[in-house]
């Protein structure tokens, strides 16, 4: 149950913040994207195989703020997964004025070797828009309240299928245009379990460069830190990726 009405709590906001500005003017609608995609196969004394996607959609209208993403990762190794992961998240943020905003959040991950079947949570709180450029550089940052939902892959000592408890989160993203055909992006987000004490805090660092047209080339580093995970699983998550990158 949880497992689907999490995400589409923020689901439901984003797409009744469509309607209401679609109605309203809908001319206005402005979408921008990427689409991500990395592919590594070796062969020889041994056979592997790396595929990460990611697809990250915005849609800014007159009154709301939509961002959607999808991303997977795979990597297999002499015939063995090494690697699997899905996550998406849908977040709407209703204008307040030009650096204010209200946002809704919904988030789900499915990550086969992290001791859990599912990771999902909903959120909702004040940002602001602290700084931006003329170029489309800017700072945000955000803090609100929430609930997380983790299935886990086995019941804990005390018997618990799943870790269930209100959270809160803050977060914070940076972009900055090195030039015109460079992109430096750094996100950060933390949610902090106010039960359990649980801490799930990431940090994404990124830089592109087109390469042609609409193409770019770009490199990112990701780190995700658990401090209470399942028995026999790391705390610290660290992936290095290298892709091609399609704006639109």
């Amino acid at each position: 149950m949880y497992k689907y009405s999490l995400p589409m709590l923020a689901l439901l906001a984003a797409q009744a913040a469509y309607a209401d500005d679609a109605a309203g003017a809908p001319d206005k609608k402005n979408w921008k994207g990427e689409a991500e995609l990395g592919v590594l196969v070796t062969s020889g004394n041994s056979d592997s195989t790396n595929v990460k996607g990611r697809l990250n959609v915005t849609q800014d209208l007159e009154s709301w703020r939509n961002n959607y993403q999808l991303e997977s990762l795979y990597t297999e190794s002499d015939d063995e997964t090494t690697a699997e992961r899905y996550r998406g998240s849908i977040q709407g943020d209703y204008k307040i004025d030009d650096k204010q905003f209200w946002f809704v959040r919904g988030s789900y991950e499915d990550d086969r070797f992290s001791g859990y079947d599912f990771q999902a949570s909903t959120s909702t709180g004040y940002g602001n828009r602290f700084w931006e450029l003329e170029d489309g550089s800017f700072f945000d940052a955000s803090a609100g309240l929430g609930y997380r939902y983790n299935k886990l892959q086995e019941r804990n000592d005390d018997g618990d299928s799943a870790e269930k408890e209100a959270i809160a989160r803050l977060a914070a993203k940076f972009e900055y245009k090195l030039s015109e055909n460079s992109l430096f992006r750094q996100e950060l987000n933390s949610e902090i379990g106010l039960d359990e004490s649980n801490t799930i805090t990431e940090s994404v660092t990124s830089l592109q460069a087109n390469v042609m047209g609409n193409l770019a080339m770009k490199i990112s580093y990701r780190v995700k830190y658990t401090s209470k995970v399942p028995d026999d699983t790391e705390k610290t998550d660290t992936e290095t990726s290298f892709t091609i990158l399609y704006t639109f």
